[in-house]
């Protein structure tokens, strides 16, 4: 009878453990995660990187940026080099499209997947390719890849909606 009275409630706990069960939540799978500037593979909604804690823009090196791409400190100043000029912006480059890059195919952010996460619906996006291979060496999957292509990586996007 409480198994039927609180069945609600312990779905609800078991949904939230499994969601966080791998290296990020919502991540069931073993497929890794795309490489990153900060290491979690967070992304904004058009695929460039953020850093994971707070949501900030981050630039290919893992730094802060503003508007204008600018590196800056916590407080949100420009960097400045020994002679008081601003440092130079680096790229932003889709995390996607980076790790193709950097591992020889051509990348496409396919399909995409669901969880809630903290309170938030958060997107989870294959990156994928025509490769044979996953990230971390494992064959790959079709996942939610379209035309022939397999998941390489994975990333995420936090929305605002609540879950």
């Amino acid at each position: 009878m409480l198994a039927v009275a609180g069945g609600g409630a312990l779905s609800a706990a078991l949904r939230t453990q499994s969601a966080q069960a791998f290296h990020f939540c919502g991540h069931l799978y073993t497929t890794g995660s795309c490489p990153h500037p900060t290491g979690l593979p967070r992304v904004d909604r058009n695929g460039f990187p953020l850093r994971a804690s707070d949501g900030h823009p981050v630039d290919d090196l893992g730094r802060p940026v503003n508007a204008k791409g600018q590196p800056v400190d916590a407080r949100g100043r420009v960097l400045r080099d020994p002679d008081g000029q601003p440092l130079p912006p680096a790229p932003r480059t889709r995390v996607c499209v980076k790790a193709g890059r950097e591992h020889g195919f051509t990348a496409h952010y396919d399909g995409s997947w669901h969880r809630c996460c903290h309170g938030r619906v958060r997107k989870l996006i294959d990156c994928c390719g025509y490769v044979r291979r996953r990230i971390n060496g494992d064959a790959a999957l079709t996942g939610y890849c379209y035309r022939g292509r397999k998941v390489f990586c994975v990333t995420y996007y936090d929305t605002k909606v609540r879950c």
